[in-house]
């Protein structure tokens, strides 16, 4: 019998980072920790879904290519890293037909795209996680307009997937703000990561509700200008809505300044 999965949010790290070194040092925190998830999993999964801050769409698109190409979504770093491959095969058999299939239950707009490729949001910390690339991955995008509301039912419709093997991973990032990466990030990702351990240690309903609202907390907009590296969290979270939050990863100074965090739920 299949082993219900946890679910995830993660602070993805930036660019290529695995496959430079000096960046990759920097990292060393956040490949423990994604290490460590692989090593705490019930069992290997069936396949890892990730909603990424790197793709949103006017519906809530599901990856369904076999093989799906790479998407270099990043600007200034060195030429080899626009040649980089993760391999890994897409869903597996009726697996993207099924996750748009709940989607639809759920009310939610969806459709399935045959072109969408891997974003560093996904291939990055996937391949410290599994380097072999022998798990199928998959995406789920986010939805225009970045509704708490919206994300959180997109987690609730995909949560039955858990009980089928499937790992659910909210790519992201609890800080960002590239404008302020540095010594000026320090004052406000502290409060902010503060803020979010609290509430994600709430009761599930005011935890909820806490996150719906929050650019209520403290330099919300400050942190993310815009939330699409935020707003994996809401999916994540809405899959495991009555679990217990565990911070699995915590850094400060990334970055020069960066507090930055990572969430298992489950």
């Amino acid at each position: 019998m299949t082993r219900r999965m946890p679910t995830y949010f993660i602070s993805h790290g930036g660019g290529p980072w695995p496959w430079l070194p000096q960046m990759r040092a920097q990292f060393r925190n956040l490949e423990a920790s994604l290490k460590a998830m692989v090593a705490e999993l019930p069992d290997l999964p069936k396949a890892v879904l990730v909603i990424s801050g790197h793709w949103e769409t006017e519906d809530f698109a599901v990856m369904s290519a076999a093989h799906p190409p790479m998407l270099y979504d990043y600007y200034g770093f060195p030429q080899e890293t626009y040649s980089i491959t993760y391999p890994a095969p897409g869903a597996p058999g009726d697996l993207a037909q099924r996750t748009a299939s709940l989607l639809r239950e759920a009310g939610l707009p969806t459709r399935l795209d045959a072109r969408q490729g891997f974003d560093h949001g996904t291939f990055a910390p996937l391949y410290i996680m599994f380097p072999e690339a022998n798990v199928p991955v998959y995406q789920v995008s986010m939805r225009h307009g970045y509704s708490p509301e919206e994300h959180f039912a997109l987690g609730r419709a995909l949560a039955p997937l858990r009980d089928e093997g499937v790992m659910i991973v909210g790519s992201g990032l609890s800080f960002h703000n590239l404008r302020m990466f540095g010594p000026a990030a320090k004052v406000p990702s502290e409060a902010f990561d503060t803020w979010l351990d609290d509430v994600l240690h709430e009761a599930p309903a005011r935890r909820t509700q806490s996150l719906i609202e929050w650019e209520k907390a403290p330099y919300a907009r400050v942190c993310h200008r815009e939330e699409d590296h935020f707003v994996p969290l809401f999916a994540a979270l809405g899959a495991a809505e009555g679990e217990t939050a565990t911070r699995i990863y915590h850094d400060v100074g990334l970055m020069g300044g960066v507090t930055a965090s990572s969430y298992r739920f489950g």
